[in-house]
C-alpha cells in the first residue's frame, strides 16, 4: 500500500472540499430555473452589464443557450469578475483522447468577456475581438468539474481586457487565457 504524506492528505481533503463547494452553487444556481433562450430588449433596457447577469443567477432572465449544449454555466459574477463551472465529458473529447481545446476555448471566452461586460454601463455591449489560449495541462473526463475564472483588466470607452484561468477543484491549471472586447453603443447593432 502506498503512503500518503501528510501534505498530499490535505490537498486531496482541499480539493475534496472545494468540489462539494462547487456542486453545491451548481446545484443552487439550477434550481432557480432559469431556462435557455435570448433576452429581449426589454428585459436588458437600462440594465448595466453586472445587474444583467445578476438577473440571469437569479433566474428572471434566461441562460445562454450554449451553456445547454456544452455543459457549463455561469455561477459568479461580480463587478469585474465572471466564473463559469463546466463538466468535461466524453462528447467534449478530440481524436487525441483528451477534452476538446474548443471547450476548454469556449468556457474561458465566456468568463473572460463576461467579466467585461459585468463593468458596461446601461446602453452599451460588446463583442471579443480576439482572445488567446495557452493550454498547459490535457484535461479529460476523469476531472469531476473546472472553472473557468475571468478578471478585468482594462475597461476604457472602447475597449476592454481580461485574464483568466482555467481551473479543476485541486486548483490544477489547466489552461489561462486573455481576451480583447470591443465596447459599442447597443443602438449601433440594431
Amino acid at each position: 500500500m502506498a503512503m500518503v504524506s501528510c501534505r498530499e492528505q490535505t490537498v486531496n481533503d482541499d480539493a475534496t472540499a472545494t468540489l462539494a463547494d462547487w456542486q453545491a452553487r451548481e446545484a443552487e444556481v439550477k434550481a432557480r430555473g432559469s431556462s435557455a433562450g435570448v433576452t429581449r430588449p426589454e428585459q436588458l433596457a437600462g440594465a448595466p452589464g453586472l445587474a444583467f447577469f445578476e438577473s440571469m443567477l437569479d433566474g428572471r432572465i434566461p441562460h445562454a443557450p450554449i451553456s445547454d449544449t456544452l455543459g457549463f454555466l455561469l455561477v459568479e459574477i461580480a463587478a469585474g469578475r465572471a466564473v463559469f463551472q463546466g463538466k468535461p465529458q466524453f462528447a467534449h473529447y478530440n481524436p487525441a483522447g483528451s477534452v476538446h481545446g474548443g471547450w476548454i476555448a469556449t468556457l474561458l471566452d465566456s468568463a473572460l468577456a463576461c467579466a467585461v461586460h459585468s463593468l458596461l454601463p446601461s446602453g452599451k455591449i460588446y463583442t471579443t475581438l480576439e482572445i488567446k489560449v495557452n493550454f498547459v495541462k490535457p484535461l479529460t473526463d476523469r476531472v469531476p468539474l473546472v472553472r473557468a475564472i475571468g478578471t478585468s483588466i482594462y475597461q476604457g470607452a472602447r475597449i476592454g481586457t481580461a485574464e483568466g484561468r482555467l481551473v479543476g477543484p485541486d486548483g490544477a491549471l489547466y489552461a489561462h487565457a486573455s481576451t480583447t472586447c470591443l465596447i459599442m453603443d447597443a443602438r449601433q447593432t440594431q
